[in-house]
């Protein structure tokens, strides 16, 4: 073996093991779905909330990116999309029963549901009511959720509803940990958050 080629496996071999140990998914034992429930219990009232990061959407051949920041108040919520290609920004704005998307071509659409709205407008399947939680790391009301858990004890895939939600990272400074990178699909719909920052009122 040549000393460069050498060289290159002692580079890439780190980088091996980091993804085999990244994918070590262990089933949840008593110890850990005692862990969650602790976890979405201290969470369960956090209904005031925002972040800020990068968002990637696709549906197998076409899809969208940019910044975003999402606000949730309660049952209202403020959710902004800004693509740096085109400079288009889109906001989405509204409540359970209520919902504006702004930022169109042809003018703001209006509906009672903002899922239906995005699907209209941009072609886009986004799980916006299931992602409220699962953007928390939480397991969303209604239906059952299968969890696997990483080395660090915190969940790294959540299925449920079709969807299955890969945890890539978390802030593990906090109390309790948040997720700050979360990449949900359901072929051949894909939704990924990289989450910057997280500031709870």
């Amino acid at each position: 073996m040549s000393r460069i080629t050498a060289y290159g496996a002692a580079l890439l071999l780190p980088l091996l093991l980091a993804a085999c140990a990244q994918a070590v998914r262990m089933p949840g034992d008593a110890g850990l779905l005692a862990a969650q429930r602790a976890r979405e219990h201290a969470l369960s009232d956090a209904g005031h909330w925002s972040l800020q990061g990068r968002l990637g959407v696709s549906d197998g051949h076409e899809g969208g990116s940019g910044s975003f920041s999402w606000s949730q108040d309660g049952a209202r919520y403020e959710f902004v999309l800004r693509a740096p290609v085109t400079g288009k920004s889109f906001r989405l704005s509204g409540d359970a029963h209520d919902a504006l998307l702004e930022g169109l071509d042809g003018g703001p659409l209006r509906g009672n549901d903002a899922e239906a709205l995005m699907r209209k407008a941009l072609g886009w399947e986004v799980p916006l009511r299931e992602l409220r939680a699962w953007v928390l790391g939480l397991r969303a009301a209604g239906g059952p959720a299968e969890i696997r858990f990483g080395e660090n004890r915190l969940p790294s895939l959540l299925r449920q509803d079709g969807w299955s939600v890969e945890y890539r990272s978390w802030d593990e400074t906090r109390d309790p940990p948040l997720p700050t990178k979360v990449y949900a699909a359901r072929p051949p719909y894909k939704v990924r958050l990289s989450i910057e920052s997280w500031q709870f009122r």
